[in-house]
């Protein structure tokens, strides 16, 4: 493909031992999508590019999206609970909240108790049973002025977060502007801010920039092989691994009939979760190019 409006593709590994791509979850229940969302990728080379939360996205958001499921993954639910129990008392825990500071104050050590030398203090040695407040809601206590948590929780919470294991994508951001793809790519190998996968106990594995193609998704899809992590070193023959037909999701620059869209089209992040919108997707069964180009990638 040549002339100015031909349009390249930068190809983006996303592999690692976990990641989650939420599209509906809230604090008690984290869901998963069951691949890459385009939210999460573009917020990726946001933060790889340094970009300000509130500043808007430009080009970026522009680019059409397209993710193939080289190895799938399995869904892994996580049993997860928060506060609740008990943990060591921080000098913060008595400045922040004289509930806190009573509490642990109540039955000091008498001054010649043989154990009182052995306790400079209740930081780090006392210990409040049952007792859990959100460090994040602090607020001015309106009969005494003290700073108190907003919302105090004397019991653990359950929460239920949902991971893909083990899974291994080839994403594709496709534009005309080759230079904006060059830039992405070299800040995702020279990221300014940390990267995940979804969610920041998601660490990425490898490289996560593996090249920019000219052509469309679909034509980039099938001349490219199937990440090494699909088919591992000795997993199998290189023909048997060509003849696999992963799953692709390729952006629709328009709607389509019949198919529901996503909300997951990123117009500016924030922190309170930024703003979306929708977008159209078809999805496609790759076959595999047999003169399909190779990886010389870290794993």
């Amino acid at each position: 493909m040549s002339g100015t409006n031909a349009s390249h593709v930068l190809l983006i590994r996303l592999a690692g031992p976990l990641q989650s791509w939420g599209i509906a979850g809230r604090f008690a229940r984290r869901d998963t999508h069951s691949r890459p969302t385009k939210s999460g990728v573009i917020g990726l080379c946001a933060a790889a590019l340094g970009l300000p939360r509130e500043e808007p996205l430009g080009e970026l958001a522009e680019v059409r999206f397209g993710v193939r499921a080289d190895r799938p993954g399995t869904s892994l639910r996580d049993y997860h609970t928060v506060g609740g129990g008990k943990y060591p008392l921080r000098p913060r825990d008595l400045i922040t909240d004289h509930q806190r500071a009573a509490k642990a104050t109540t039955d000091p050590l008498p001054a010649s108790s043989p154990d009182n030398a052995l306790q400079p203090g209740p930081f780090g040695r006392t210990e409040l049973h049952a007792w859990y407040g959100s460090p994040k809601y602090v607020i001015a206590d309106p009969r005494s002025g003290g700073l108190v948590s907003r919302e105090v929780r004397r019991h653990s919470l359950i929460t239920e977060r949902w991971y893909l294991a083990d899974a291994a994508f080839l994403v594709g951001l496709e534009h005309q502007d080759r230079a904006l793809l060059e830039r992405v790519a070299h800040a995702l190998e020279y990221p300014k801010r940390l990267l995940w996968l979804g969610r920041k106990a998601c660490p990425p594995s490898g490289d996560l920039a593996v090249g920019i193609a000219p052509g469309s998704l679909k034509e980039v899809f099938e001349t490219h092989s199937l990440l090494p992590d699909a088919v591992g070193p000795e997993a199998e023959p290189s023909a048997t691994a060509q003849r696999r037909r992963p799953w692709a999701w390729i952006e629709s620059r328009r709607p389509l009939p019949g198919v529901g869209p996503l909300s997951d089209q990123p117009v500016q992040f924030g922190a309170d979760g930024g703003t979306h919108s929708l977008r159209w997707e078809t999805r496609y069964r790759i076959t595999i190019a047999a003169h399909a180009r190779g990886w010389d990638i870290i794993l």
